[in-house]
This record gives structure tokens, sequence and C-alpha cells, in this order.
């Protein structure tokens, strides 16, 4: 499949059209940003890291009927990907309190929730990518219906049940993370972006090490021997 001109850049990824109208050619970058991009940064080799986990991790879920866009890999740091229309929310499941969670709400960091919380983030750079709730989503029309909500809520729980219960096999806990789903020209709900140490949060179950972008965002250092230690565990038999 060959690739044609620039289609859209993002924080983490590039995608190109190609010679077929319904597939796209999906480039993940070296690049590192937090905080809305105004921490800017570079890793050599994060690109390729994120590509082989993100396609390993798609292909888990597919084996549990979860309909992603992915078609195939390319090369070390690009797929294959079905077009969709994304949908513009973040769909973020969280397990373990952190971050903005902690900061809203003043949950410890580190306590287990009671339960999983699912919560939607509009995708606008300029507003910050805002928390909103269901009314919110349906009023600005960023889902079709009350329905589209309820299965992205689904979804999201599915695929945190799939992957937590994973990761814990690996001494991993997934502390929280986030998806992006389209819809493609037959109607269908696809997951789609990516699922990498850049959209999740992995700390050891041992130690609470952390072995995600936080490291970045933090001044830990150590991003790509986070990432390939994510990689490892994941090829674990």
């Amino acid at each position: 499949m060959e690739k044609k001109e620039l289609l859209y850049e993002g924080k983490g990824k590039r995608l190109y059209k190609t010679e077929d109208d319904e597939q796209l050619i999906s480039v993940f970058k070296d690049d590192l940003t937090a905080f809305n991009a105004q921490k800017i940064g570079n890793e050599e080799g994060k690109g390729a890291l994120n590509c082989k986990i993100s396609t390993q991790l798609f292909h888990l879920l597919e084996s549990y009927g979860i309909k992603t866009h992915l078609i195939k890999t390319i090369d070390d740091s690009s797929q294959l990907v079905k077009r969709v229309d994304i949908i513009p929310l973040e769909v973020v499941v969280r397990n373990i309190a952190t971050g903005s969670l902690t900061k809203r709400l003043g949950i410890k960091e580190g306590t287990k929730l009671p339960f999983s919380l699912v919560e939607f983030y509009y995708k606008d750079d300029s507003l910050n990518d805002p928390l909103v709730n269901d009314e919110h989503c349906l009023m600005m029309g960023l889902v079709k219906s009350e329905s589209d909500l309820e299965e992205l809520k689904r979804l999201g729980r599915e695929i945190n049940s799939i992957l937590k219960k994973f990761f814990e096999q690996r001494g991993l806990n997934l502390v929280d993370f986030k998806i992006e789903f389209g819809v493609d020209k037959e109607g269908n709900i696809l997951l789609s972006d990516e699922i990498s140490p850049d959209s999740c949060r992995f700390w050891d179950i041992k130690t609470n090490e952390k072995l995600d972008k936080d490291r970045f965002r933090q001044g830990l250092g150590g991003v790509k021997m986070a990432y390939e230690e994510v990689l490892k565990r994941i090829l674990e038999k």
C-alpha cells in the first residue's frame, strides 16, 4: 500500500491517504507532548515501540470480539487502518486515582476506586479537552444518540476488563487509559487511534514504578526504557 498525501497530523501520529479511499496509513511519531502540548520533547524509537504495543493490544482485543480500525502493520512504526469518522470524545477509564482525578476531587493518589470510572472528554485543544457529561455530549451533537453514549461506556468497561486482567498477569496495574472510537462507512463503532504508554498509565504491581508517559510529564527520565519494559511484558507468554 503506497503512502499518498498527508491527511492529518496529531500529537502522536500522522495519517496519510492511500490509493484506497477507505484505508489510511497511520505513522507513529517519536514526539512527546504533555499538558496540551505545553511541554514538548522527542524520544528516538518511541513511535516504533508504541506501534508495536498498540498492534499487540488491538489484536488481543480483537480476539475477544472488540472491533478495531486496524488492518495490519506495515513496518516498525506504521499501520494500515480503516478510514473512520472519529467521534470527538476521549473515553477515559480509571481504576486507580491519579492525575486530574486527584486534583479535581481530592482523592488520594493511589486509591483503588470501588468500581471502574468512565469519563468523557471533549476533543478540542483550544478548550484543553474539557470533561463533559452525557447531557453535554447530546446537546453539542458529539454523538448521535444516548444509545451511542451507552455503547461507548460499555466498550470502555469491556476493554478495561480485558486489559486489566491481561496486565495483572504480567505484573502491571492498569491505572487508567484513554481510548478513541470512530465510525466506519457501514456505521460500525470501531476502536481507533492507539493504546500505548502514551495513552495509558502502567504501575509495576510490586514497586509502583511508573512505566508510561508520566515519566516525561514528571521529568523522571527513562521514557524509552519504560516503554520497552511494557512491550517486553506484553510479549511474555
